[in-house]
């Protein structure tokens, strides 16, 4: 059975843990290693769900008094 995606708030908080386990130093240089690991992972899906997001974000504009629809843009790049 395939593993089910995290959501972004799933992800956010379990990165959270991650980064307070880390901060604890209460862990082996090995699991230390294991748990950035999987904080590297976690970062690249929520920077891959939030570009996902920001890529289906329309806004409205009002043009000479219509509302015209375009894509997001974002400004990071």
């Amino acid at each position: 059975m395939p593993k089910k995606e995290l959501s972004f708030e799933e992800a956010m908080e379990k990165l959270e843990e991650i980064v307070n386990s880390l901060e604890s130093g209460d862990f082996a240089l090995e699991e230390s290693l294991k748990l950035y690991e999987e904080g590297v992972k976690l970062v690249n899906l929520c920077n891959k769900k939030i570009s996902n997001v920001e890529k289906s974000i329309k806004i409205l504009l009002n043009s000479d008094g219509e509302l015209v629809e375009e894509d997001f843009v974002s400004n990071d790049k």
